[in-house]
């Protein structure tokens, strides 16, 4: 029976990982998918990727897994190499579009602008299926070891971007119920990989890292990038490990790449004469995808041929064929994805104001200069605190102006397997600031850390021993609270921010704003605004940010309605005035709640936000 169990919820591929005890290595457990029509097979990956068959596409029967009868979507290697072929029917990143404030989240919108009229999906119906399949597997593997457990005994550890807001951390936890899990404890997935490492590298990861270090762990997947900085510090003799910094959620990824060396591929054969259509594109990003892994894993290639199926009736004569060099993948990439830059380059925005709506991905594919911002505005929320001041002080004497460079480095995500891409990392932040020597963490588990570490965070609550780093919110929250002023004609009142969560506030942390009571009529909605920050870290517990509209990012607005109960302790009718206090709360979970407590009698009420009105 596992001591507990960690699942990467990937945006391009999930993991499910496995720990017996805090003093072992965590291991993957394979994960039972459809290869093909009435093809069964286990691998450690399974794509996040989900079809929506038509009920005559297939054979009944033909696409089952072994503890399901269930045909209306297909999950994992099949779903997403044949849904390239109809990508009307395909659903992809749907965790990127938990997160995704301009849509209703619950809402059937998946496939993305897609014609179908039966079985699309909401991002959390879409995440739920994904953690559905993990679950059943997990069960599935239980019972061919001859083994019965129940996963409520066990910790199940549950990974999130450290970017993810208030909003997309509930709608994961909401997904993960849906699928079946009673409790699920967040985790960001930065600090998973961190956990992975330090399992990893028990008997020496204290070798390697010194008080003072700055640890960036630096996560580049498929569709995503991700940046965290975590302080090493020393306590009563031990090294204690803080996060302090997050970045911006990246739609930036691999599947960028894959489609920049598609495009290089069908220039040269559009050169040639040929003309490639939509059908044939999507099999050559596939095509060039397989050639990339190759050329960045194997030294000893210099290209790779890329053919796919032309037009006509003979298959020789209509085979298209060009080659990728290791030179040319390495430009494109490099050049493109990792360009040398220097510290004061920011990511530049698109000057077309009309763009077509759908995810928000990066306008900028260079990631050195989206890594250039985080470190520059982890600088800034450093500066902002006088605790973390003084902890990252050695790092910030070594750093250029307006940057706050690591001295460590931990990679983690499929893109930085690749020997090349993780040189040309430290190289750029190497250039940035010269004193300080920035060196990798050895040792590091690219595809699988996230879940491995998550097991293993989880035993580590579970017993109550080994390392944790200490982190709680890495963001700062607020509520609209609007100016006082005389009424003039055309100006409406700004909107102050009021701090009801500051910034690395622990789990299971209770706040309450003193001396702050408003008064809420029963049986009428209310709403109010919510912000947040992730480069405050000196605001405090009822600190007002003026021009919070302005100066902090707004999140979809909280709404919440006390009903009318003329039985309660203290009537309440429709119409009446009730005091109320707001008390906060981040989770044991993760998942941060706001209630609204009645200050005359023990009566709370939920604050909820309202996805509906943002994405309208």
């Amino acid at each position: 029976m596992p001591n507990a169990i960690g699942i990467d919820l990937g945006t391009s591929n999930s993991v499910v990982a496995i720990c017996e005890d805090v003093h072992t290595v965590p291991r993957v457990l394979d994960c039972t998918q459809v290869a093909g029509p009435n093809s069964v097979e286990e691998r450690p990956l399974l794509p996040s990727a989900i079809y929506i068959p038509h009920p005559n596409e297939f054979p009944s029967e033909s696409l089952r897994v072994p503890w399901s009868d269930d045909e209306a979507v297909v999950l994992g290697h099949f779903a997403r190499e044949h849904g390239t072929l109809v990508p009307d029917r395909l659903v992809t990143s749907a965790k990127s579009w938990l997160c995704n404030a301009q849509v209703d989240r619950r809402e059937a919108i998946l496939p993305w602008n897609s014609e179908i009229e039966e079985g699309k999906l909401s991002p959390v119906q879409a995440s739920a299926k994904i953690l559905e399949h993990l679950k059943a597997n997990l069960n599935f593997h239980a019972e061919k070891l001859g083994q019965d457990f129940d996963l409520s005994a066990s910790p199940v550890v549950l990974t999130v971007p450290a970017s993810f807001d208030a909003v997309a951390r509930v709608l994961t936890h909401e997904a993960a119920q849906r699928a079946g899990f009673e409790e699920v404890i967040l985790l960001e997935e930065p600090q998973a990989a961190l956990y992975s490492w330090i399992s990893e590298n028990k008997d020496s990861w204290r070798e390697q890292l010194a008080d003072g270090d700055l640890v960036l762990v630096c996560d580049i997947g498929g569709g995503t990038a991700d940046f965290s900085l975590v302080a090493i510090g020393e306590n009563d003799g031990k090294l204690d490990l803080e996060r302090i910094s997050v970045g911006e959620h990246i739609l930036l990824g691999g599947d960028n790449m894959d489609l920049a060396l598609a495009y290089a591929v069908q220039g040269k054969l559009e050169a040639a004469g040929n003309t490639i259509d939509h059908w044939q594109f999507l099999a050559l990003v596939q095509m060039v995808r397989s050639a990339k892994e190759r050329l960045l894993s194997d030294d000893s290639l210099d290209e790779v041929p890329i053919s796919i199926a032309g037009k006509g009736s003979s298959l020789f004569a209509s085979m298209l064929s060009s080659k990728i060099s290791r030179a040319q993948c390495e430009s494109i990439i490099l050049d493109g994805y990792f360009p040398k830059i220097s510290a004061d380059e920011r990511p530049q925005q698109r000057l077309s104001s009309l763009q077509d709506f759908g995810l928000p991905y990066a306008s900028d594919p260079a990631l050195t200069r989206h890594l250039a911002g985080f470190l520059s505005d982890s600088r800034n929320n450093v500066e902002s605190d006088d605790r973390l001041r003084q902890l990252c002080a050695d790092r910030l004497s070594r750093s250029p102006e307006g940057m706050l460079c690591p001295n460590k480095i931990l990679f983690n995500g499929g893109v930085l397997r690749s020997d090349t891409c993780r040189s040309r990392l430290i190289d750029v932040l190497r250039s940035w600031a010269p004193s300080n020597e920035i060196e990798p963490l050895r040792g590091a588990e690219l595809d699988v850390a996230v879940a491995r570490g998550a097991a293993y965070y989880g035993s580590v609550q579970d017993s109550g021993s080994g390392i944790r780093i200490r982190s709680g919110t890495a963001r700062s929250f607020y509520l609209g609270v609007e100016a006082s002023m005389l009424a003039v004609p055309g100006i409406t009142p700004a909107v102050h921010g009021l701090c009801v969560v500051p910034q690395g506030t622990e789990e299971g942390v209770d706040l309450s704003l003193p001396n702050k009571e408003y008064g809420l009529r029963v049986g009428e909605t209310v709403g109010f605004r919510f912000f947040s920050s992730n480069t405050r870290a000196g605001d405090r517990l009822g600190t007002m940010v003026e021009r919070a509209d302005k100066n902090l990012e707004e999140s979809p607005r909280l709404e919440m309605m006390i009903p009318v109960d003329e039985d309660a302790e203290v009537a309440m009718r429709k119409g009446d005035l009730v005091p109320v206090e707001l008390h906060a709360r981040l989770s044991e979970l993760g998942t941060l709640d706001l209630w609204m407590q009645h200050a005359a009698s023990s009566k709370q009420w939920k604050l909820e936000f309202n996805l509906r009105d943002s994405a309208s």
